[in-house]
């Protein structure tokens, strides 16, 4: 594997963890504020644990990195 192709595997792989993250949040906020006040370090844990599970998952393959790239 060449530079150039884990460049692109990284950049792609952080770019879905960031949307996991930022979707993760979302939810975490939305479902915190109809319950009670939110709680900014559960939004933190399950958004970051998210992001890694992500990362992680990205491991196996990802679609926007194609093998001939």
């Amino acid at each position: 594997m060449n530079k150039e192709k884990v460049i692109k595997w990284f950049k792609a792989a952080l770019l879905r963890a960031l949307r996991t993250f930022a979707q993760t949040a979302a939810a975490t906020i939305g479902v915190a504020s109809l319950l009670s006040e939110v709680s900014w370090a559960q939004v933190l844990s399950a958004s970051a644990l998210a992001a890694l599970l992500s990362l992680i998952m990205s491991v196996g393959g990802l679609p926007e990195v194609k093998e001939g790239d």
